[in-house]
């Protein structure tokens, strides 16, 4: 059965689109610092509390940054006990379809839908998130197929209440390598704990 859907272009494969907007040799030499941290911590080998911490939507690159600016000021006095990652979300989950589904989708609220100026833009805010802060973030991983577009700026990934039972997300969560290694997996919408745990 054919979907009735019109085909606008051909997006760049995640590889194409990390060779045309590439991070600089300081935004992974951070990148792998963090991680090794927070896998540290997870380990036990270091006393810390990760705080994942942020808003649920991030579709304002400007306001973005200046909230993890004033986050980073935080962390720095707290970075003995406390390890931060902010959450930049921009991926928007909607349960029957409708409404604004994020940067992703939509970088700009005003305009129409654009998937390929999304990705850039969501791409860029989290390459400016580390270069200007220091801080590696975590975005939803509501898509695993898109998800790949940010694999080297991330440190943390959530599965939200929508996907927690889809294989695929499963799948791709449990991968070691970061920042799929560090994922957390959300319950249910229903509330229900078992499935998330199941997930685990």
């Amino acid at each position: 059965m054919e979907m009735e859907m019109e085909f606008l272009r051909k997006l760049p494969t995640p590889a194409e689109l990390k060779e045309e907007y590439p991070v600089s040799a300081q935004v992974v030499a951070t990148k792998a610092e963090r991680d090794d941290e927070i896998r540290a911590i997870f380990e036990g080998k270091e006393d810390k509390l990760i705080l994942v911490i942020g808003p649920c939507s991030a579709d304002n690159e400007d306001a973005v940054i200046d909230y993890i600016s004033r986050l980073r000021k935080v962390q720095d006095k707290v970075a003995d006990k406390i390890f931060m990652i902010p959450r930049i979300y921009t991926n928007k989950p909607r349960t029957i379809g409708i409404g604004y589904k994020g940067m992703l989708h939509q970088p700009d609220p005003e305009k129409e839908t654009d998937m390929l100026k999304g990705i850039i833009a969501i791409r860029q805010m989290h390459k400016r998130a580390v270069e200007e802060t220091g801080f590696t973030c975590a975005d939803e991983m509501l898509y695993p197929e898109n998800h790949r577009y940010l694999s080297d700026l991330l440190s943390y990934v959530a599965v939200g209440a929508r996907s927690v039972e889809n294989q695929q997300h499963r799948l791709t969560a449990s991968d070691k390598r970061p920042p799929h290694r560090n994922s957390c997996l959300s319950r249910p919408q229903k509330f229900e704990f078992q499935p998330m745990r199941k997930g685990v």
